[in-house]
């Protein structure tokens, strides 16, 4: 008997003993210091952090291209230490709406189209003036020069952060009801603009019926042909069908849209100064790359639209349009000193 309860003893003071170094195992520490199971997400060795991009376009839109090009630059150049997850068709809401969660520190990133940004730093809407610049490369010249990145600066008392010029480019017009090859020919047309004073001004000097709207809720309207006409470039036209609602392409031209890659600038500032840089040079470039891409699409897809049923105006009398608007350049006083600043770059 004795030796029986001898054997018990030894069984229960050996199954303590395990017990005890199981315990102990299962609480102790990662390299860390905190447990496995509490490490968080963006510390954990082979994680990235992050970084939320937003865009109101569909992916076979220049601004995908240049999205994707932003976020293979710097998962390389940071090692994949930063993931830029794109989020395309509005999913995170519409331009003004990401330029406000921007501003609240509660979206990432986005691609923006120049047209909202005076709301935020009016002296942006210098660049929306009609017929003000002649062509891509006299663009690049300010944009990228001392005028663009002073513009851009603006934006941080906005708590925005922008980081390069991409392109939406040059804007055309288009409409379901007949071709317009002068100035008079679009008056009293119902057309989409941007959500911009600048645009609807230029275009109630024409004459027309302006309805500014955000372009998610503009597709609709068209399909159901609440709005007759809108304008943009060559590969927003092409990119979302628009054959399908319109049927005459006016190359009128008559403004350049850049589209800015922003971010909060809280986020921004939240990054080391090593990845701060490489995140605007990486922007830079993949603006770029985003520019020549749209350069080389724009033949290929003015075919594509006539492939599919639109008629394309080539060369409308731009001297109407000219003369129309001209009046929208004395209702600005406020952009005059860059007005003069843009003609001297460009001599």
């Amino acid at each position: 008997m004795k030796k029986m309860q001898r054997i018990m003893a030894v069984l229960l003071t050996l199954i303590m003993v395990f017990g005890l170094a199981s315990c102990a195992q299962k609480a102790a520490p990662s390299s860390g210091g905190a447990p496995a199971s509490e490490t968080p997400a963006a510390e954990a060795p082979g994680k990235s952090v992050v970084i939320k991009l937003g865009t109101t376009v569909n992916e076979q839109d220049s601004f995908q291209i240049a999205a994707e090009k932003f976020a293979e630059l710097v998962a390389q150049r940071t090692n994949n230490a930063y993931k830029i997850e794109i989020y395309p068709n509005a999913a995170l809401g519409d331009e003004r709406t990401m330029l406000e969660g921007m501003q609240m520190g509660t979206l990432d990133m986005g691609i923006i189209t120049s047209g909202p940004f005076v709301n935020f730093a009016p002296e942006m809407g210098v660049l929306d003036m009609p017929f003000l610049f002649s062509s891509n490369e006299d663009v690049y010249k300010v944009l990228d020069g001392e005028i663009g990145k002073e513009l851009l600066a603006k934006l941080e008392a906005a708590q925005l952060k922008g980081l390069a010029y991409a392109e939406r480019g040059f804007r055309n017009l288009t409409n379901s009801v007949r071709p317009v090859e002068k100035a008079a020919d679009i008056k009293d047309l119902k057309i989409r603009v941007m959500e911009n004073e600048v645009y609807i001004a230029t275009f109630g000097a024409l004459g027309v019926n302006t309805v500014p709207m955000a372009w998610t809720e503009a597709l609709t309207a068209l399909q159901q042909k609440t709005i007759q006409g809108q304008e943009n470039p060559v590969n927003v036209i092409h990119a979302f069908k628009l054959w399908e609602s319109q049927k005459y392409v006016t190359m009128t031209r008559h403004a350049y849209a850049a589209a800015l890659i922003t971010m909060s600038l809280d986020k921004f500032n939240s990054l080391p100064g090593d990845v701060q840089k490489i995140f605007a040079d990486s922007a830079q470039e993949a603006a770029e790359y985003e520019r020549e891409w749209v350069a080389q699409n724009e033949e290929k897809q003015m075919a594509e639209l006539e492939q599919n049923g639109m008629t394309i105006i080539k060369e409308p009398d731009l001297e109407s349009f000219k003369a129309a608007v001209a009046k929208v350049y004395e209702r600005y006083p406020q952009y005059s000193e860059y007005l003069s600043r843009i003609e001297a770059a460009l001599k």
